[in-house]
């Protein structure tokens, strides 16, 4: 029995099925044992308290249940291609082929994460997104979906009919550029990637830390935090009036970043901020900075108004993502060419 790389995209697939969120830090893990049943959930395991994924499915999954999946769908924080697939932002190589022989799997599917989080967006319920707007989505209108983290993920999801089409992508690299006055002051010490200043070197955890330097520089004081949770800790007390401005202008940035994506797509499906710093930050997100720059769009700033904006509150948005595609893959026209391996009859 071999492993080959499928070509053609599927149709169903064999149950139970082991969809997985694997980021940078933790790995999320949960079981759909049909098309129907709620996904049966286990607690998520720390990337680097073991050597391999299948090391962590071992312990977090296979020790606690006496199911044994069949398939495997997982979404990495890293680009899918070939055969090992390195994560950015953690020691774990995932090898398909060894993972479908190590425990039986008739198939693997490897998905990019923010995939995930646009697959989501077909299955998220009203009281799982905060408005930041009044506007009422279109059904089957363009969706974007961007959200910063440890980097700036991006993503869209389109129906075709009747069919939602998942476009990842690497938006957060997009150029980004000074607009107001302040801007001007501080965009000199910026740290930049080969002298760019992409959307990723600003709007993202470490982006935070960035803009706040520089702001600092710019004003010629010393810097009091280090992390980007002390600098938006310090903001939503609003015990620190650089940390208040910093995430303001976090809040800006964001929304310019969005407003574009908006553009690009025509989003009349909604433009929604997902991850965990989106919604630490809602209250930030919701004074107006965001919407100003989203909306900032001339000669389409009307247009921009009809565009609703939300927020994700869902905590597992992309394991919710990959439990719906897990249920009804006919319903995604994912292309799963070169990510998807089969057991073979083949030697």
């Amino acid at each position: 029995m071999s492993i080959e790389t499928d070509l053609t995209d599927p149709t169903s697939f064999t149950y139970p099925v082991l969809i997985g969120d694997i980021g940078g830090t933790n790995a999320r893990f949960a079981l759909v044992v049909d098309s129907h049943a709620a996904p049966r959930h286990f607690d998520p395991v720390r990337t680097a308290d073991y050597e391999t994924i299948g090391e962590a499915i071992d312990a977090g999954v296979l020790n606690k249940t006496s199911l044994i999946p069949r398939t495997a769908i997982l979404a990495v924080a890293g680009p899918v291609d070939g055969d090992e697939i390195d994560l950015t932002n953690a020691h774990w190589v995932i090898k398909p082929k060894q993972l479908a022989r190590e425990f039986g799997l008739e198939e693997v599917i490897i998905l990019n994460d923010f995939e995930a989080q646009a697959l989501a967006l077909s299955a998220l319920k009203d009281e799982e997104i905060e408005p930041l707007t009044d506007n009422e989505a279109d059904p089957v209108g363009p969706k974007v979906i961007l959200g910063p983290g440890t980097g700036l993920g991006v993503a869209a999801l389109v129906n075709a009919k009747g069919v939602w089409l998942p476009i990842p992508g690497e938006g957060g690299h997009i150029d980004l550029a000074p607009v107001s006055e302040r801007d001007k002051e501080y965009w000199p010490y910026l740290e930049t990637v080969e002298g760019r200043v992409s959307a990723e070197q600003v709007v993202c955890g470490d982006g935070l830390i960035n803009l706040y330097n520089a702001l600092c520089k710019a004003d010629g004081v010393t810097p009091k935090f280090s992390q980007p949770s002390e600098i938006s800790d310090a903001a939503i007390k609003e015990v620190d009036a650089l940390a208040d401005e910093t995430l303001d202008i976090f809040a800006e940035h964001l929304g310019r970043v969005a407003g574009n994506l908006a553009l690009v797509f025509i989003a009349t499906g909604g433009v929604y901020l997902t991850g965990g710093i989106s919604q630490k930050i809602i209250e930030v997100l919701r004074n107006g900075k965001l919407m100003a720059a989203f909306r900032d769009k001339a000669p389409h700033s009307a247009m921009m108004t009809e565009l609703p904006v939300s927020v994700v509150m869902h905590p597992l948005a992309p394991m919710l993502g990959l439990a719906a595609y897990a249920h009804a893959p006919v319903r995604f026209g994912m292309k799963t060419a070169h990510r998807r391996w089969l057991h073979s009859d083949a030697q």
